[in-house]
């Protein structure tokens, strides 16, 4: 008896409960962890309505926190005048911006007919010039009366379709209430945004998680709101050089490509490849030749290139610079989770995960995944 206690007591040979437990909890964790992930997923796609709103009036913000505490501080403006003023400014900007895009953007679908035509013209010719061949003329009338009738066909979908007008009363509806909806919260969380990070301390009992958290929430505010005023400002100017350029090829009505150049480079990668393409599109149809087509593109995408090469690296700074493999799969991962709207909320998404997981130690790896090269060798070089 007196043998076997000290053998016992020393686990000699035999593997103890206490030192088994945390490897046998870790490991039991992670199905609760996969289904845990599966079922936010699903919660996330199918309450997509909701929660759109929501993050967007969460990253708006984060943006505009620090305006708050700047005009608190030295203006000594109280925090629900202030939130007033900037929602009522966001407001008046997006009105403004739908209004004067709207018109140009119904010209464009209303002309989708003859972006097809020619599109399918040029292809006709690529391929008679790829494979010549004997053409009777009994085929050659029969070819034309084919055209006009996927003419009018085409014509009548377009003049004619309830569908699509149908669907645009139903879409745009939900997509102002859903766009009130941001709004109000915006403001509801501007002008208590002191309560907001007072009630987040609150719930963490341990005093250094409280620092850590504190530090977490400044930090992530600090960066994505750096973040996302420096994307817009590049973005900003770079719609405004894609219209110059634009109105320099001859394309006609040059400021919508300036515009929604700035609206599609909040996407990466997909988002210049679209404006190339429109380009190309409008170029072709509106010069009837392939060679008008071609201009238009390398123009865009070389502007788009310096941009996203040299430009934004250098602006954005190495700390906030992103794996490009990470960027592509969170662009295609959002916009399969929440179409293109989820495109544009990706990077933003990725750099609070990235900056909130660059202080947790068991999810450090994922910060290390996410960040640039470059950037990961800096901050080891740093730590």
């Amino acid at each position: 008896m007196s043998e076997t206690l000290p053998k016992t007591a020393a686990g000699s040979g035999a593997a103890s409960p206490t030192t088994a437990s945390p490897s046998t909890h870790e490991r039991a964790n992670w199905p609760v962890v996969g289904i845990f992930v599966i079922l936010l997923l699903g919660a996330l796609y199918f309450a997509a309505s909701f929660v759109l709103p929501v993050v967007f009036a969460l990253l708006f913000m984060l943006v505009l926190s620090p305006v708050v505490r700047v005009a608190q501080r030295r203006l000594h403006m109280p925090e629900p005048l202030t939130a007033v003023a900037l929602v009522v400014s966001t407001t008046l900007v997006l009105v403004a911006g739908f209004y004067t895009l709207s018109g140009p953007i119904v010209s464009f679908v209303s002309n989708a007919p003859s972006y097809v035509e020619a599109v399918n013209h040029e292809i006709d010719e690529l391929r008679d010039t790829l494979f010549p061949r004997q053409v009777s003329d009994e085929e050659i009338a029969d070819a034309r009366e084919v055209r006009r009738q996927a003419r009018e066909q085409t014509s009548s979908v377009v003049i004619s379709g309830p569908d699509l007008l149908g669907g645009a009363a139903r879409v745009v509806p939900q997509m102002a209430a859903s766009l009130g909806f941001a709004l109000i919260f915006l403001f509801f969380l501007l002008s208590s945004r002191s309560m907001f990070y007072q009630k987040l301390i609150e719930v963490i009992p341990r005093f250094s998680d409280k620092k850590k958290a504190l530090s977490i929430a400044y930090e992530i505010e600090t960066e994505l709101s750096r973040y996302l005023l420096t994307i817009t400002l590049i973005n900003a100017a770079l719609g405004v050089t894609i219209g110059l350029a634009m109105w320099i090829v001859g394309l006609p009505t040059p400021y919508v490509f300036g515009a929604l150049a700035f609206v599609f480079n909040f996407i990466p990668y997909l988002g210049a490849i679209a404006g190339i393409g429109l380009v190309g599109l409008v170029g072709l149809t509106d010069g009837g030749v392939l060679s008008e087509a071609v201009l238009p593109m390398i123009v865009y995408f070389t502007i788009t290139s310096i941009e996203g090469q040299f430009v934004t690296p250098i602006l954005v700074g190495r700390r906030l610079q992103m794996n490009a493999a990470a960027v592509f799969l969170s662009v295609a991962f959002w916009g399969w989770i929440w179409g293109v709207v989820g495109m544009f909320l990706a990077v933003p998404l990725m750099v609070g995960v990235k900056i909130f997981a660059s202080h947790v130690d068991r999810l450090s790896p994922i910060a290390s995944f996410l960040s640039a090269e470059r950037s990961a060798s800096a901050d080891d070089t740093a730590r």
